[in-house]
């Protein structure tokens, strides 16, 4: 079967009120950005409340859906088939034409879809008639073409049922000014809010399987990412390092092109292990890199930081602990995934393909300087005192720091 179009259904941008055209106008933005990658030329427009993708040339049915169904704001992507308004009898037969094909649905009179080649008789698929009529001049209301329509269907097919309460194939028809549109299929989307629609944020990214969890779902809120990673050479290789531009390229596939920031992090990290207690090392270096992203974040008009902590999870992510590494910051601090069980982020990565990449042995700057024994509740007063050991380099390093970012753009 050849869809013409796909009709786009969405959620929460509906209730957006006298707000709601910036949501579809975002929305609308990010589809087009996502079907340039995808062979095929395509219009994307909104009518009468509606968000449809109008295929103009050949294409690829699976690379449009699958890259429709990682745009934020997306609930539904429904493949339709247009045909033309020639009289209720030809609707009729366009649309037993559709179930047959779509279904393959075995004709009363043992006709065979042409499109199909052998038929399946189903034998208990039931379904339900869903007209909508924009153009209300049309000579049937919508009640009459719902009941008129369904007794065709069961006419032409031997196996099928009405059931209007929990029906199999809900079959809408949409009555439009210059077409009738036909589908049935929903394929579902990632929901959400389009990118962008809600502000820009810096994420910390590591290699691990949390940080890009945690940006996919902040991602999912509309905010537009920034990441930063934090790189120990020779500690981590290169290989580290392309391991987490790997992680925000898949990351970038839902929430666009992300600006990533690489800081050499080395010398603070040698500097905190040789004059701060081993016990407070993780701690300590969480503060340094909570003010280097926000400092970075400031400068790239961020809102906020990101991370990937869960509660409990590991030593550095107890209330005592996160209460001492947000006392360094002024910027919000947003962990998406603070209630968060390791499963139930591993199914989330699995689920945006990021989980095969983020197991791959490459060791992170966080992995290296590992205290055999953590503090687990941290006393803010003692980590100061801890740190003014460092009054006399910190600020040099920190500058030095600073200098070494290397900006990639990942799409």
């Amino acid at each position: 079967m050849t869809y013409t179009s796909f009709l786009i259904k969405y959620a929460e941008i509906a209730i957006k009120g006298k707000n709601r055209y910036v949501f579809e106008d975002a929305l609308i933005k990010q589809m087009r950005y996502a079907l340039k990658k995808v062979e095929g030329e395509f219009e994307v427009s909104k009518t009468q409340g509606r968000v449809h993708v109008e295929c103009l040339s050949d294409y690829d049915y699976d690379e449009v859906t699958q890259a429709l169904s990682r745009v934020f704001g997306i609930t539904g992507i429904c493949p339709v088939v247009h045909v033309k308004d020639e009289g209720f009898d030809r609707l009729a037969e366009d649309v037993i034409r559709y179930m047959e094909d779509e279904y393959r649905l075995k004709r009363t009179d043992g006709e065979q879809a042409g499109s199909s080649g052998e038929a399946d008789d189903k034998e208990k698929l039931t379904f339900k008639v869903n007209c909508r009529r924009a153009r209300k001049n049309y000579p049937m209301d919508s009640q009459e073409v719902n009941m008129a329509m369904g007794e065709r269907i069961l006419d032409a097919f031997s196996g099928v049922k009405v059931d209007v309460h929990a029906p199999e194939v809900l079959l809408t028809i949409e009555i439009r000014d210059e077409s009738i549109y036909i589908y049935s299929r929903i394929i579902p989307g990632p929901g959400g809010m389009p990118v962008g629609t809600g502000g820009k944020a810096m994420l910390l990214l590591s290699g691990g399987i949390d940080s890009p969890v945690a940006g996919y779902m902040i991602a999912k809120r509309g905010v537009k990412l920034e990441a930063v990673y934090f790189h120990a050479p020779p500690y981590t290789s290169e290989r580290a390092k392309q391991k987490v531009v790997d992680l925000a390229g898949l990351v970038a596939r839902y929430a666009g092109p992300i600006t990533l920031h690489v800081i050499n992090f080395t010398d603070i990290q040698l500097e905190i292990y040789e004059k701060c207690p081993h016990d407070e090392l993780t701690i300590i270096m969480r503060r340094y890199m909570m003010r280097i992203a926000e400092h970075i974040a400031g400068e790239s008009q961020c809102l906020g930081l990101i991370t990937g902590e869960s509660l409990g999870q590991v030593a550095s992510q107890t209330m005592q602990s996160l209460a001492a590494t947000n006392e360094v910051c002024t910027m919000p601090v947003y962990r998406p995934l603070i209630g968060f069980d390791k499963n139930e982020i591993i199914k989330i990565s699995e689920k945006i393909d990021t989980y095969e990449t983020s197991i791959l042995p490459f060791e992170d700057c966080c992995t290296i300087f590992v205290a055999k024994h953590p503090v687990t509740k941290p006393n803010v007063n003692i980590i100061r005192r801890s740190e003014t050991k460092l009054t006399e380099t910190i600020d040099e390093l920190f500058r030095k720091a600073i200098e070494t970012d290397e900006v990639i753009v990942v799409s």
